[in-house]
């Protein structure tokens, strides 16, 4: 739940609240009764707790060695026509 700033105009008390998202915003001052604005805050920053945000929690990909006698095209090098074939 957002926490959201409030400040009375009348004695500029200051105080913040925790309200879902779809709350009505507060009107009334909860030390003098007056009327209250919302202030606009920076918000909270990103903050990412646990594994998975490192590059090395990822998978590789695996890089399967490849017949360096087979050409592009050639499942195998004993099935390659190419006439570089040892």
């Amino acid at each position: 739940m957002p926490t959201y700033e409030y400040e009375c105009l009348s004695c500029k008390h200051h105080f913040e609240v925790s309200q879902s998202m779809t709350a009505e915003p507060l009107t009334k001052c909860p030390q003098c009764g007056k009327k209250i604005r919302r202030l606009i805050g920076s918000g909270g920053g990103i903050i990412f707790k646990g594994p998975g945000f490192y590059a090395t929690d990822y998978k590789k990909k695996s890089s399967a060695k490849k017949d360096s006698k087979a050409c592009q095209s050639c499942p195998s090098a004993d099935t390659c026509p190419s006439p570089d074939k040892s």
